[in-house]
């Protein structure tokens, strides 16, 4: 559960990589693409550009790279030449990068072109609510903390937090202990020392956190059907506080003001 200096090393590569494919995917347009098409695109710039693998394709006999969740999909929607995105949409492309025998995780929700207020609002809420997690990390605190600021966050905006699924330990397994629950109570679980590295992982409902898994196994959906949104990173827990590995170049802002 706990990383060496050389393991966070190591970690950190795999991170500042997988960074680096949100910021590639930022500059795109992803209006008029397939799902699929994004699919093909991370898998190129990360077998080709990065020389890493991508550890999501053929973990649990899963096909693709990432998994791409738009609107009321919460989690695992899966790439489809038939799937387009379109103007208004709000989709998390969820991807996970391995290099050199470790793994980074981490997931952006994106705002696709004439979003709706309320739209722009979920994935605003749903960002905010992982960074409130994140700010709770150092050594001595507890994985209470952590879902607790997640949920407090989530319910004084009004949304729901979904609780079927939370964030891993990671490392050179895509899912190692412990379970990140995304609610709980402050004080309460394992405490938090150096060198843990785990991944935290909201899925922030506008409606009901009760959800289905579709008929393909995989897809996840709100039952109201109304929006979700999800962020994810990777993060290692630092002497002095916490330390994200997969931090992108459009978040720093947010880290200075302590968002």
């Amino acid at each position: 559960m706990v990383k060496t200096p050389d393991e966070l090393a190591l970690m950190r590569i795999s991170g500042r990589l997988l960074a680096s494919v949100f910021e590639m995917l930022d500059e795109q347009e992803l209006v008029g693409m397939s799902t699929l098409q994004v699919n093909n695109l991370v898998d190129s710039f990360i077998t080709r550009d990065l020389a890493a693998r991508p550890a999501s394709k053929g973990q649990y006999d899963f096909d693709y790279v990432l998994n791409c969740s738009i609107n009321h999909v919460v989690c695992h929607g899966v790439p489809a030449a038939d799937e387009i995105i379109q103007d208004g949409d709000i989709i998390n492309l969820d991807i996970t990068l391995e290099k050199n025998g470790f793994i980074a995780d981490s997931s952006k929700t994106y705002l696709i072109g004439n979003a709706s207020p309320a739209a722009r609002r979920i994935v605003r809420i749903a960002h905010a609510a992982l960074w409130q997690g994140i700010r709770q990390v150092r050594p001595g605190a507890q994985l209470g903390d952590i879902g607790a600021a997640i949920e407090r966050h989530a319910k004084r905006n009004g949304c729901s937090v979904v609780r079927e699924y939370c964030g891993h330990g990671i490392g050179r397994q895509m899912h190692e202990e412990p379970q990140v629950l995304n609610f709980g109570r402050p004080g309460t679980g394992l405490h938090l020392c150096e060198g843990m590295v785990f991944t935290i992982e909201p899925m922030i409902n506008q409606g009901s956190r009760k959800v289905s898994t579709e008929s393909d196994g995989w897809t996840v959906v709100t039952n109201d059907g109304k929006l979700s949104a999800q962020f994810e990173h990777t993060v290692a827990v630092a002497k002095d506080g916490v330390e994200v590995l997969t931090l992108r170049r459009d978040e720093t802002p947010m880290v200075v003001r302590g968002l």
